[in-house]
């Protein structure tokens, strides 16, 4: 039997306007705008919130949106929709690239304003099913870490009604028409660490009379690959890659530092610290067998928390999800290694649901068929953060369902 939410959802969502939010998810993809910078994604969003007569306010937390609509008693639900770009120069191909040079919606972020705008129309269209209120929230800087924050530590609770819970999904690899939930842990936490070797710069044809950071930093990215294969239990789940590695301006010219930029994905805050000891020890270690004048530097940057669903509410929008999708479209495929700053929003001990709609054309998955079994067939299409990466528009209509769906379950009947 299916529910009331499930028959609301597929109601309120059948006859959605999808040319038009099309049209918004395209001119979004042609204007991304990186972190903390999207002043006219924001400003679009604004738009449709007012239009669908939300209390609106711009400029939360730096760039973020967020929409109020009060519809009597009971919960108060947060759906949340991240905003900016990447520093990826796009190579999709497609007759809506980015006209911003060396910036490209890589992730998603444009199709999930498109989810949100079109979710809260359609949910502010058919109030009279439903009773609560609504907080809609375009959040800015998720690639960054400092959105969520932001938003929080610019007064989103004190301003706006607090949340009784919080829901937010993301665009993924993979044969569309898939969601993907699960109970608990499903991301990983992720920590920058920056490292600076110091050495003895000089002329290139004098080596003995400098100490080479070059030749440090090398032997430091090499050691840090023995810190995950030999230092932690196999059943330990995490991910250390060095994205960046600088020193010197000219081919003759020994520099006197290197940097290093690597990232951290884990699953606990054990193996974490474990890490960071471990790169520590490493680094040190390195420089002094290298006899660098002093120890690295070594910060640790920004992170991301773990993404820990509350299994109550994950179970009921899975349930709703899969009433409206029908059977075989609900997976769960564990925890992944990628990070969110979604669970700063939920200021400690909010209650919160986060899935994944799979995006990956049908012709681009079927081309990848040849590629062997699911995980080599995931790994040979685009992945999020690829210059490739390119939704399907027929994820469109359904990612506004499962946020509307999501929310009605939450919601109150009337």
């Amino acid at each position: 039997m299916t529910s009331a939410a499930a028959r609301t959802a597929l109601d309120l969502t059948g006859d959605l306007p999808l040319p038009a939010l099309e049209d918004f998810y395209r001119d979004l993809h042609r204007h991304p705008e990186l972190s903390l910078a999207e002043h006219r994604t924001a400003s679009r969003l604004a738009e449709r919130l007012r239009a669908a007569g939300y209390e609106t306010a711009e400029g939360v937390g730096g760039t973020g949106v967020v929409g109020l609509l009060r519809n009597g008693d009971g919960p108060t639900v947060l759906l949340r929709g991240d905003m900016d770009a990447l520093p990826v120069a796009e190579e999709t191909g497609l007759p809506y690239t980015s006209q911003a040079p060396g910036v490209m919606h890589a992730c998603g972020h444009d199709l999930h304003v498109t989810w949100l705008a079109g979710a809260a129309s359609a949910l502010a269209e058919g109030r009279d099913t439903w009773s609560g209120t609504l907080l809609v929230v375009g959040q800015p800087a998720e690639e960054t870490g400092e959105g969520a924050a932001a938003m929080v530590g610019d007064g989103l609770y004190e301003r706006f009604p607090r949340p009784d819970v919080l829901l937010a999904q993301h665009a993924t690899p993979g044969p569309t028409g898939l969601y993907a939930h699960s109970p608990g842990l499903i991301m990983s936490a992720a920590t920058d660490v920056d490292i600076v070797v110091h050495g003895v710069g000089g002329h290139g044809s004098r080596p003995e009379a400098t100490v080479d950071p070059v030749v440090t930093a090398a032997y430091i990215v090499t050691r840090l690959q023995t810190v995950v294969s030999r230092e932690l239990a196999a059943r330990e789940s995490a991910v250390l890659t060095v994205g960046r590695i600088e020193a010197g301006t000219r081919h003759n010219i020994i520099p006197s530092e290197a940097h290093i930029a690597l990232n951290l994905r884990t699953q606990s805050a054990a193996v974490r610290d474990r890490m960071l000891d471990s790169i520590r020890r490493i680094a040190v270690g390195e420089c002094a067998a290298a006899g660098c004048p002093s120890e690295p530097t070594i910060t640790i940057g920004s992170s991301f928390p773990v993404t820990v669903n509350d299994l109550e509410t994950d179970r009921r929008v899975a349930a709703v999800h899969g009433e409206v999708f029908g059977a075989g479209t609900i997976l769960d495929f564990g925890p992944v290694m990628g990070s969110e700053d979604f669970p700063v929003l939920a200021d400690g001990d909010l209650p919160y649901a986060y899935w994944f709609v799979t995006s990956t054309p049908a012709d681009v998955w079927n081309a990848a068929s040849a590629a062997g079994d699911l995980m080599h067939q995931l790994a040979a299409v685009p992945s999020n953060h690829s210059p490739h990466f390119a939704p399907d528009l027929a994820t469109v209509g359904p990612g506004v369902r499962t946020l509307v769906s999501g929310a009605l379950e939450m919601l109150a009947e009337r």
